[in-house]
């Protein structure tokens, strides 16, 4: 299922988050970092995930949104344990791995993953416009960062201006398909365009970041329990605060292309805490491995036994069809002919032919 260079960015996405976890780690004073872990109060881990959960809830409403958009007919119960699996590819370069979904709707639909990948597209432009929303009330208060993400949103917007101008991009695809480098996938092209075009006209599009605004959310206050249950006093000015943080740590993370955003959205959230919520380093320390725990790992988590789920059973599906086949093998040759009599072949032999075409009379 995997390719051999999937699996090789995998291990070097493990072997990059180890070093990221030393490296926080030794940052925040390793004993005292794992003193405030011990004394976390575990009590608010279930209501930690549940917001995960609620987060991932709100995405796969957003997924099976776009399934029926492109009219792709696939049971609810199958289409969440592709969804679920994707999430095992979230340590992939850039999330490229989440077209794992695409494969895995091609081999229970039929439907090419030209026309599915878009969808692909169109979760993370519309999560990052929703994140975007999320980060704008600590941006007017603090300030921080503006920059950045005004960049992510002049170049989200333009790119889904320039995918609604239909003639333009028609044109361009007439143009590609008469290139020689281009002629031979230019219908990949022009499907996958057809695709990006009908998830992100306006109204699905809205319909998506309101989506996206509800289940990021969830993570959000995640964090914001995180905080609790290391001692900081809970009240509004934290809620918003969490809010900021795991927004603009999230858009950095994905806007870096690393894999799960290692290093660029633990040290953004690790800075953020200090700056916002403690200047102590261990607390920072201990906020950023607890959430990227509850949220990065444990959906990584969720996809491995996904994706394992799925294989069992397409492997007990291929079982069954391997062993129904070698039964009507034996029923076969098991099964003898009835004898016809006389008549009964006479009749049949006036239609008859041999081996050689030659008629039975």
């Amino acid at each position: 299922m995997f390719t051999r260079k999937m699996r090789t960015s995998i291990i070097l996405s493990l072997v990059l988050a180890f070093v990221v976890i030393v490296a926080i780690a030794l940052y925040s004073d390793l004993p005292h970092m794992v003193e405030a872990i011990t004394h976390f109060q575990w009590m608010y881990i279930p209501l930690i995930l549940g917001f995960t959960l609620i987060n991932y809830g709100g995405r796969f409403i957003k997924w099976q949104y776009y399934l029926k958009r492109l009219q792709i007919k696939v049971s609810s119960q199958e289409s969440l344990w592709i969804f679920l699996a994707g999430l095992s590819m979230a340590i992939t370069p850039g999330k490229v791995g989440e077209l794992l979904k695409s494969y895995l709707l091609k081999r229970s639909t039929g439907a090419p993953i030209s026309r599915t990948s878009p969808i692909i597209v169109a979760e993370r432009m519309t999560d990052g416009i929703a994140m975007l929303g999320l980060a704008s009330a600590g941006l007017f208060l603090y300030g921080i960062g503006w920059e950045i993400l005004l960049v992510l949103l002049v170049l989200g917007c333009g790119g889904i201006i320039l995918l609604q101008n239909r003639s333009l991009m028609l044109a361009l695809l007439r143009k590609g398909e008469q290139l020689p480098l281009t002629s031979k996938f230019a219908h990949l092209i022009r499907e996958f365009y057809e695709s990006a075009y009908t998830l992100l006209q306006w109204r699905p599009l809205v319909f998506a970041i309101c989506l996206g605004l509800l289940s990021w959310a969830g993570e959000c206050i995640a964090l914001y329990f995180v905080y609790i249950g290391l001692g900081v006093v809970a009240g509004p000015e934290l809620f918003i605060k969490s809010m900021f943080i795991l927004a603009v740590s999230s858009l950095i993370g994905s806007a870096s292309g690393l894999p799960g955003g290692l290093g660029t959205a633990d040290g953004s959230m690790l800075g953020l805490t200090r700056l916002l919520v403690s200047p102590s380093a261990t607390v920072g320390g201990a906020a950023t491995l607890l959430i990227r725990l509850c949220t990065l790992w444990f959906g990584l988590f969720i996809g491995v036994f996904a994706v394992l789920r799925i294989r069992w059973m397409q492997r007990r599906l291929d079982h069954k069809s391997a062993v129904g086949t070698l039964e009507d093998t034996r029923q076969g040759h098991e099964t003898t002919q009835p004898i016809p009599d006389d008549l009964t072949y006479r009749i049949d032999a006036t239609s008859a032919s041999t081996s050689t075409g030659e008629k039975i009379v």
